[in-house]
């Protein structure tokens, strides 16, 4: 296996985050007047296959239902999905995936987590992470790159993400009110709620991460959608997510909240959408002192760490102190992949706590370059919804696309700041908006491989 091509790594643009400029003169021009491309996708069994899989990934049936243990239905609704892909994408004379710089970024560092094994603290553990994780992530980021090829695909995966946050979110509520709490929590000196029974919300810390993600999407279907009705189920939808974030008691989830506010307020497009953004930012404020006294006086706890009674913000400082000398101390080979939590009992003595913090863990695995192909990945994602929403906002039909990848792209960032507090690396968060941004610029553009002459989706519009 050879290393991957350094040629890839380049010094990010400081406003990376906006945008990119449209193609200068007639091509321009072009571009602005050709309408988005007609709903019209190829593959449905492959897309349905992914929406199947979200709903197990987060909902998790399984464990409602045991009896659906034995069948898998996660790896059987991601492997129908692949292959379905795969069928489709051959019989149409297309290539395997849809080649892109995220796609790249995103090959270059599987290829360089797995030039590290031999060098990892434990190899079979970094054998394990990759087979049984990590290489199931990229899976999943390729599937959605490359199937949601149409605005009316990208609008029904925002529904389903939204539909799925209901309850979780409720799950969350309901425990709150209940006192239902991490280990009894009736003795803790902050009392903090049990999750959702799914793989990406049981820690409070996670539910709240995953209802922070989903929430600039049920707001972009807020903006896109007609119905009076369901306006006002989704408004009362974003109310539940943002209830379910504040009973968590994470910080982490604040944070990630306030960003995510403050975001949309900076990148709404259109005088109806700003009002309805800076509305809910002026709201937030007001209901401020509404929240909690416990939830208030744990978040005075993220600019005073010596103040937090649990003792985790002085452990999480001290881990992040530590990484960053491990780091210093392994520039380019790291602990291998997933192996942070060794290099942490190494550093500070046999604790067992995975890296609270996605970066910090890329840099412990996989050194710097790992870290630097990360970051590259994550900037390219954000370009990408950027430069969505942009190409579709100069399209007289393209107000939908704009506003969903205005979404995307929101998310992202918010997840940006979230991946400084959590253990996230190579789970699905990032890859997940990710793959979206590639489907939403990929439509925008017109892509051959986004949008080609097929049959329409039969599939009824949530």
């Amino acid at each position: 296996m050879t290393e991957p091509n350094l040629s890839l790594v380049s010094v990010p643009d400081p406003q990376w985050w906006r945008p990119e400029p449209e193609t200068a003169g007639a091509v321009a021009d072009e571009v602005r007047a050709e309408p988005i491309v007609p709903d019209a996708a190829g593959a449905p069994v492959a897309f349905w296959a992914l929406i199947g899989f979200t709903f197990v990934l987060l909902i998790a049936p399984q464990n409602i239902f045991p009896a659906l243990r034995p069948l898998r239905v996660g790896m059987l609704a991601a492997g129908t999905g692949l292959a379905a892909l795969l069928i489709d994408r051959l019989g149409r004379g297309l290539p395997i995936t849809r080649v892109t710089r995220e796609i790249k970024l995103a090959a270059a560092l599987l290829a360089w987590a797995i030039v590290t094994v031999p060098f990892s603290y434990w190899p079979g553990g970094s054998i394990g992470v990759l087979t049984d994780l990590y290489l199931k992530t990229l899976a999943i980021f390729l599937l959605i790159a490359n199937v949601v090829s149409t605005v009316d695909r990208l609008r029904k995966v925002a529904w389903a993400l939204t539909l799925m946050t209901i309850p979780i979110a409720l799950t969350g509520a309901e425990n709150f009110a209940g006192g239902v709490y991490v280990r009894g929590g009736m003795d803790q000196a902050v009392k903090r709620i049990v999750g959702y029974e799914a793989a990406l919300t049981q820690n409070p810390n996670d539910l709240a991460l995953l209802l922070n993600l989903i929430l600039p999407l049920t707001v972009a279907l807020f903006l896109i959608t007609p119905s009076a009705a369901r306006r006002m189920g989704l408004f009362g939808i974003v109310a539940l997510q943002v209830v379910g974030i504040v009973v968590t008691f994470s910080r982490a989830g604040f944070l990630t909240l306030a960003t995510t506010l403050v975001v949309s307020a900076l990148t709404s497009a259109g005088r109806l959408d700003r009002r309805w953004t800076w509305a809910v930012l002026v709201l937030a404020i007001v209901c401020i002192p509404l929240l909690p006294a416990d939830y208030v006086s744990h978040l005075f706890t993220i600019t005073d760490i010596d103040s937090d009674p649990t003792g985790s913000a002085q452990d999480r400082w001290a881990q992040q102190i530590a990484a960053i000398g491990y780091v210093a101390g392994h520039p380019l080979i790291g602990a291998g992949i997933g192996q942070n939590i060794l290099a942490m009992n190494e550093a500070l003595g046999p604790a067992w706590l995975m890296m609270h913090n996605a970066y910090l863990q890329y840099a412990i695995d996989l050194g710097l370059l790992g870290l630097i192909l990360f970051v590259l990945l994550f900037v390219a994602s954000v370009r990408s919804a950027g430069r969505a929403a942009g190409l579709a906002a100069n399209r007289p039909d393209g107000r939908e696309l704009s506003i969903l990848a205005n979404g995307i792209r929101t998310s992202l960032l918010a997840l940006a700041v979230a991946a400084f507090f959590g253990p996230i690396a190579y789970h699905f968060h990032f890859y997940y908006l990710a793959g979206l941004a590639i489907a939403a610029r990929a439509i925008a553009e017109g892509d051959e491989g986004a949008a080609p002459p097929a049959q329409p989706d039969d599939g009824a519009q949530p």
